[in-house]
């Protein structure tokens, strides 16, 4: 365990920023760490209106799946609650952040596994971007000192093991959930719907 500390605490520091560093690269990541979490309900929520039908079942899917990994990393939080690296402290901190267990990212969780929610649907396509973005998120966070490298890694893993873990009752239950969805949005936005407005 110590082994791994201390490589986690080094890794660390080599991604971290510094005073010397190019305040073009902190504000970068700074808005990467900040904003492009931003873009996810954006992109949800014009899949749903605009989008195939089909990619409603994947949308649900992602949702849930998302907020039971994020309990999950609530859990953890309670039960082992790591500090953040501005806690410790070590390195340097380029963004405020309340000082909240640090393993797993939830960041990382949430990009993590809205990826391998579109990875496995018919929009492949939506994986690949959000894994591209999640990476980024992931780097951001750490050069700006909030986040350890395993944490990241850390989320990745929590991300695999729910989605294995729920995969199966949603084989059985996700097309009723997403039935109830649609007929809920059907009623709720029935005139721009009948205008052509957004998709039935």
């Amino acid at each position: 365990m110590a082994l791994l500390e201390s490589f986690n605490q080094s890794l660390f520091l080599l991604i971290n920023a510094t005073p010397a560093s190019a305040p073009f690269s902190i504000q970068l990541a700074t808005f990467i760490a900040r904003d492009v979490m931003r873009l996810l309900p954006v992109l949800l929520f014009a899949l749903w209106l605009w989008g195939r039908p089909a990619l409603r079942d994947t949308i649900v899917k992602a949702l849930l799946f998302t907020g039971a990994a994020l309990l999950g990393n609530w859990l953890i939080g309670l039960a082992w609650p790591y500090p953040r690296p501005f806690a410790m402290p070590i390195g340097y901190t380029f963004l405020a952040h309340d000082a909240t267990p640090s393993f797993p990212s939830n960041h990382g969780t949430i990009f993590a596994m809205m990826a391998l929610c579109w990875w496995f649907s018919p929009a492949r396509g939506w994986g690949w971007l959000l894994a591209v973005a999640g990476t980024a998120v992931a780097w951001s966070r750490v050069y700006l000192g909030v986040h350890f490298p395993l944490d990241m890694l850390g989320a990745l893993l929590v991300s695999i093991a729910w989605y294995a873990a729920l995969s199966p009752a949603w084989a059985r239950y996700g097309a009723a959930l997403t039935g109830m969805a649609e007929l809920l949005y059907r009623r709720l936005l029935a005139k721009p719907i009948s205008q052509g407005l957004i998709r039935r």
